[in-house]
């Protein structure tokens, strides 16, 4: 069993008057993470499964005399799927404000479903954490760093969900089952995803155009469809963790581009499901795209699971100068571009370091990339 990176920053955090939430992707181990969290604490844990219909039928509204017939006994609540309970958020604030020897612990698999259940009643209650597929940092720490290197080529095609990790023989039919089912279950059962088939096509539309500023003008052309609702369903993806974005860097630069957004996956498993393209690098033309796919998701990671607070975006101008990544701390900026191929030359351009202070740049290559990620 692969231990997290962000077992240490949740159990920190337990027993400090405010519930735990962990939030991520469906299929990323948050309840595993919960048990290894709880194998720590050892304290003695009320289970419940939002999935579970006497589980939900029974909370529809509890009185304080129920929570405590409830929970007698027990040190720590843990709800599982709690996006599934009704008004989850208020069941949760009268546990935090009236039992406050009992540690909340609840998970949910989309934002937009149990944030939008958590955040008011919730306000200065809780704390929240993102769980997502295996990073770098933690293969390195559970197999070792030679293995994880040798691995490059497996992690671009399959990505590192865990059961693609756990199970490397069946990564594809593993990736095919996610890529259809998971990926879209949260989304259909809302009334905003009128349209399933098109917003496939949006969803595929995006996978095949990684590294690229999205145009959602061209991309609603391209799928047919109003430009308003491609935006709205783009907001859908990245609000249940399976795309997220960086906007466009801009201050100085007169001729930069100031609206433009690159879209990204957080795992290259999920994208080459989406295409059915799991050919090996040596026969793609998008390894390129891949690589600084799996890298900038791949430092995502890292931020959330060391708790950095910096903001990412990308740079161009429209002399088509540009940065892959850029990262920017109160006043510090670092400068990022990605070379799959070793032997090719990079700068940052001179635009850039002219108009900027205080940055540094850095060129990571598939060699280095643990630099980078650790």
């Amino acid at each position: 069993m692969f231990v997290r990176k962000q077992l240490d920053y949740a159990i920190a955090r337990l027993f400090k008057g405010k519930a735990f939430i962990v939030f991520g992707p469906r299929q990323v181990g948050k309840t595993t993470f919960v048990e290894q969290l709880l194998n720590k604490v050892n304290k003695k844990t009320l289970y419940l499964n939002g999935d579970d219909a006497d589980v939900r039928a029974n909370l529809l509204s509890p009185n304080a005399a129920q929570l405590e017939r409830l929970l007698e006994g027990y040190e720590i609540l843990f709800i599982d799927e709690a996006q599934r309970i009704n008004e989850v958020g208020l069941f949760i604030k009268i546990i935090v404000d009236r039992f406050k020897h009992v540690q909340v612990i609840a998970t949910g698999s989309s934002a937009f479903e149990l944030s939008g259940k958590i955040n008011e009643p919730l306000t200065g209650r809780k704390y929240e954490m993102m769980l997502l597929p295996f990073s770098y940092a933690e293969l390195v720490d559970n197999t070792d760093f030679l293995t994880e290197e040798r691995l490059l080529e497996q992690r671009l095609r399959y990505g590192s969900y865990p059961e693609v990790i756990n199970d490397e023989k069946n990564a594809e039919e593993h990736l095919k089952l996610l890529a259809d089912s998971y990926l879209y279950k949260d989304l259909f059962t809302l009334e905003d995803v009128k349209k399933p088939m098109l917003f496939e096509k949006i969803v595929k539309a995006l996978a095949l155009q990684v590294g690229s500023e999205v145009n959602f003008s061209e991309l609603a052309q391209l799928v047919k469809a109003d430009q308003k609702t491609v935006e709205r369903y783009i907001d859908l993806l990245e609000k249940a963790f399976v795309v997220f974005s960086l906007p466009a860097f801009s201050g100085n630069v007169r001729n930069e581009i100031k609206k433009g957004r690159k879209i990204y996956f957080y795992d290259t498993g999920i994208i080459n499901a989406i295409t059915r393209n799991f050919n090996p690098m040596a026969n793609r033309n998008d390894v390129g795209a891949l690589f600084e796919n799996y890298m900038i998701s791949e430092r995502i990671k890292y931020l959330y699971q060391n708790q950095k607070d910096v903001k990412y975006f990308f740079w161009r101008t429209t002399q088509q100068q540009e940065i892959d990544y850029i990262e920017q701390q109160a006043d510090q900026i670092l400068a990022v571009e990605f070379k799959w191929n070793e032997n090719k030359k990079v700068k940052i351009p001179t635009t850039f370091k002219q108009a900027y202070q205080n940055i540094k740049s850095i060129f990571v290559s598939k060699a280095d990339r643990g630099m980078f990620l650790t």
